[in-house]
C-alpha cells in the first residue's frame, strides 16, 4: 500500500500565527551540524545489532567519538551484543539530546547513525579510538584490558537526524563527517533553563521586539545554538514560533551568557 507523503491532519490543526511585520532571517545550524553536535555532546547511546537469527538487538552503552564524528565503542562477548558484532558487524546507533525540564520527549533532537562496525585499522587508529572511549567512559581504561572486551569503530553509512515536530533530514556520510559540532552545543540545555527559570521577562521582551509578535503575552526559550534562541509563545492568536539572532554567532563554549546579554539590551532599546 502507498504511504502518505506529508501529514494527514485538518489544515487548522498546522496552522500558527505568523509574524506581525517583517522579521529578520536569523541563521540554524546545518542538519550535518546538528547531527555531530548531538553526538558530540552525549556519552550513551542505543546500539543496535543483528542476532544470530537475524532479530534485531537493542542494548544502551556507553561511547566516545573520532575527529571525524565516528563513534567507538567497547563491548564485550560476554555481552550479546558483542557476540552479534563478531557474527554481523551491521549496526546502528542513536543518540538522543539530553530533555530540558517539562520537555516533550518527542520535541527534542535525536540522530540515528547507521553502517558497519569494525575494529581499528591500525595501532594508531587504536590509540584514537581507545582514547576517545577512555575520555567518555573513564571505566574503559580498565575493561579495556580484559580479553573479552573490543573496541568497535562505526564506518558511517546513513544518517538520519530529527530535532523534533517537524525538524529532520537526512545528511551523507561525507557532510556529517566535514561538519564541526556546535561550540556552545555543552551549555546549551543549562543556559535554556536558566533563561526560563530567572529571565521569563527577558525573553517576552525578545518576544516582542525581535521575533515579530508584539501581542506575546509568554515566551520560552526551546532551543539555543551559535547563532540564536528559538521561542515558543502564546499570544490572543494561539501558540507561536519564532527565533531571534545573536549580533554575531558565538565562537566560544561559554559565549551564550554575553550573547543572551546583548540580546536582552536589544530588545529593550
Amino acid at each position: 500500500m502507498p504511504f502518505p507523503t506529508e501529514h494527514v491532519a485538518p489544515p487548522e490543526a498546522l496552522a500558527t500565527p505568523e509574524p506581525i511585520g517583517d522579521v529578520p532571517a536569523v541563521p540554524t545550524r546545518s542538519a550535518a551540524e546538528e547531527a555531530r553536535t548531538l553526538v558530540a555532546n552525549g556519552e550513551v547511546a542505543g546500539l543496535s545489532t543483528l542476532s544470530d537469527g537475524g532479530h534485531p538487538w537493542g542494548s544502551l552503552v556507553t561511547y566516545g567519538v573520532l575527529e571525524n564524528g565516528a563513534p567507538v565503542v567497547l563491548v564485550s562477548t560476554l555481552a550479546e551484543h558483542g557476540r552479534n558484532l563478531v557474527g554481523d558487524p551491521r549496526a546502528s546507533i542513536v543518540v538522543a539530546a539530553t530533555l530540558l525540564p517539562g520537555q516533550d520527549p518527542l520535541d527534542s533532537g535525536r540522530v540515528t547513525l547507521a553502517g558497519r562496525m569494525r575494529e581499528p585499522a591500525d595501532g594508531v587508529e587504536h590509540a584514537e579510538a581507545s582514547g576517545a572511549m577512555t575520555s567518555s567512559s573513564p571505566a574503559a581504561a580498565l575493561y579495556g584490558t580484559f580479553g573479552d572486551f573490543t573496541l568497535w569503530v562505526l564506518d558511517i553509512e546513513r544518517v538520519r537526524w530529527v530535532g523534533g515536530y517537524g525538524r529532520m533530514d537526512s545528511v551523507t556520510p561525507e557532510a556529517y563527517a566535514a561538519a564541526a559540532p556546535d561550540p556552545v552545543g555543552p551549555s546549551a540545555a543549562y543556559a535554556v533553563s536558566h533563561l526560563n527559570a530567572d529571565h521569563a521577562g527577558a525573553l517576552l521582551d525578545m518576544a516582542r521586539a525581535l521575533a515579530g509578535f508584539p501581542d506575546a503575552t509568554a515566551a520560552v526559550c526551546s532551543r539555543a545554538d551559535r547563532f540564536g534562541l528559538d521561542l515558543v509563545m502564546q499570544t490572543p492568536r494561539g501558540t507561536a514560533y519564532g527565533r531571534v539572532g545573536f549580533a554575531t554567532p558565538c565562537t566560544e563554549p561559554d559565549g551564550l551568557r554575553a550573547a543572551t546579554v546583548e540580546l536582552t539590551r536589544r530588545a529593550r532599546a
